[in-house]
């Protein structure tokens, strides 16, 4: 006889380490862009896993495939050639322009390699002591090295003694990059988001994305853009910087790749294409044949479905509707993001909005303490994006006239 699921999650399991401040809810099943609780409550889903869900949920062509595969192999090891990690790889260096790909699991994983390329980039060059451009506000995981390189103090805290090595500038300006690293011989690389997601949905300019590929190859630095979360077709192109006619050197991806399998991928240009040899780097799941099907299947059902000309549409949609309800609300600041990736500022702290989104019926999640962040699956719809706005607008504008 089976467990009784519970209906209504009052509390964190004691077995389980209270890492995350969790709403009392158990997800049961999903279609689309919707999801039940245990209850047989219903949710509209802005969060999309956190931008990882870009099929939706129980996607009828991604479904099948996976079960598929499962059937076959799910793992063997990087001992042996993987056939799907070929095929991954080819798709992602002919949507990229870039040269090679380096399979892990996470972003943390992609975020880690990359340090680790830069790194050796500069070793090769004869720099014993290679230091790393990162930004304010930037977010690149949690392991120590990526919590280093990440710009927010709170998550730093408790941590320490952290990695050294990284020099932090402002987004957006170039000046103040170089005049960090004039005179500098160790610099080796620049690495930012091209849009930051747990920073605020910061997005760094078209021209600045040039003004930083220039100073790169001015000065022989690996360009880095980290594609973890604004990526896979989240903006309206398959990487966000491809809005800006540029290519990095360096490109770390995740989240939205496998549709919810857990997928990590290092995209390399000419500079860092052969930095790694044998030895110099590895994984245990990382390239798994049910990683790289989902990957697969995930693009091919993106270029089938017009996955990308959707997050435009329905994102210019769904910003519009929100900055014309928000027009003049006391304490609305900006709506900020491209695509299917939108954050919206309000003046003051709006954490509890979560939960009072799911009360609602509504998914989605707050960061930075001020910025409500909407990151749905890329199959979302204009009614779907409608439905949200009806939902979130009233209660931003109750929570804005209660902190007045």
């Amino acid at each position: 006889m089976t467990a009784a699921v519970p209906c209504y999650i009052e509390a964190a399991s004691p077995h389980v380490m209270n890492t995350y401040a969790r709403l009392p809810i158990a997800l049961s099943h999903g279609q689309g862009c919707r999801v039940w609780d245990v209850n047989g409550k219903s949710y509209l889903d802005a969060l999309g896993g956190i931008a990882v869900n870009t099929l939706g949920h129980n996607h009828p062509k991604l479904v099948p495939a996976l079960q598929d595969q499962i059937g076959k192999l799910i793992h063997t090891s990087n001992y042996y050639h993987v056939p799907l990690q070929e095929t991954l790889a080819a798709k992602l260096v002919a949507l990229s322009g870039l040269e090679n790909v380096f399979f892990c699991s996470t972003g943390l994983e992609a975020n880690e390699a990359a340090l680790k390329l830069a790194r050796k980039f500069g070793h090769d060059k004869g720099i014993e002591k290679p230091e790393i451009v990162v930004y304010e506000k930037a977010f690149h995981g949690r392991s120590i090295a990526t919590l280093s390189a990440t710009g927010n103090p709170k998550v730093q805290a408790g941590f320490g003694p952290l990695v050294e090595g990284f020099i932090r500038v402002p987004l957006n300006n170039i000046e103040a990059l170089k005049a960090a690293t004039t005179g500098n011989p160790n610099v080796v690389a620049v690495f930012f988001e091209a849009i930051q997601g747990e920073g605020g949905v910061n997005s760094m300019t078209d021209e600045y994305l040039q003004q930083a590929r220039k100073l790169c190859d001015e000065r022989d630095w690996l360009l880095m853009i980290d594609e973890v979360q604004c990526g896979m077709g989240r903006t309206g192109k398959w990487f966000a910087h491809q809005w800006a006619g540029i290519k990095p050197d360096v490109m770390p991806l995740a989240k939205g790749l496998g549709s919810g399998v857990p997928v990590g991928a290092v995209v390399a240009g000419p500079k860092a294409a052969h930095i790694f040899g044998p030895g110099n780097h590895g994984t245990t799941f990382g390239g798994n044949p049910l990683a790289m099907r989902a990957g697969v299947e995930t693009i091919r059902i993106m270029e089938e479905d017009g996955l990308l000309a959707n997050a435009v549409k329905v994102g210019d949609h769904l910003r519009a509707a929100l900055a014309r309800e928000l027009a003049g609300v006391e304490g609305f600041q900006e709506i900020r993001g491209r695509g299917l990736m939108l954050g919206v500022e309000l003046s003051k702290p709006c954490g509890e909005l979560v939960k009072r989104a799911a009360d609602n019926g509504l998914l989605i999640s707050v960061t930075a303490d001020t910025v409500i962040r909407l990151v749905p699956s890329l199959i979302m719809t204009t009614a779907e994006a409608d439905e949200i706005v009806a939902i979130l607008c009233p209660l931003i504008k109750l929570l804005l006239k209660e902190n007045a």
